[in-house]
């Protein structure tokens, strides 16, 4: 999937992916896709409920080689 702006959360843990995604969520336009891409396995789920709990669109989740990337689209 393509993304308009990438975030990387490797090595850190719950809760900082979700502190980070709201940071940077800040500087996305409404409809723009951030990729974060994360180890913590936590954001498989923390993901998800953040999206449901704000509104914004989760769109998918990726993993490779220990690697998770999740696509979530600004929608507000």
């Amino acid at each position: 999937m393509k993304a308009d702006q990438s975030l990387d959360c490797i090595g850190l843990y719950c809760p900082m992916p979700i502190i980070k995604t709201v940071d940077k969520f800040k500087q996305l336009k409404v409809g723009e896709i951030l990729e974060v891409i994360a180890d913590d396995k936590g954001i498989r789920a923390d993901m998800p409920a953040w999206c449901e709990v704000t509104g914004h669109e989760f769109l998918s989740m990726e993993e490779d080689g220990g690697k998770i990337r999740v696509y979530v689209k600004k929608t507000h």
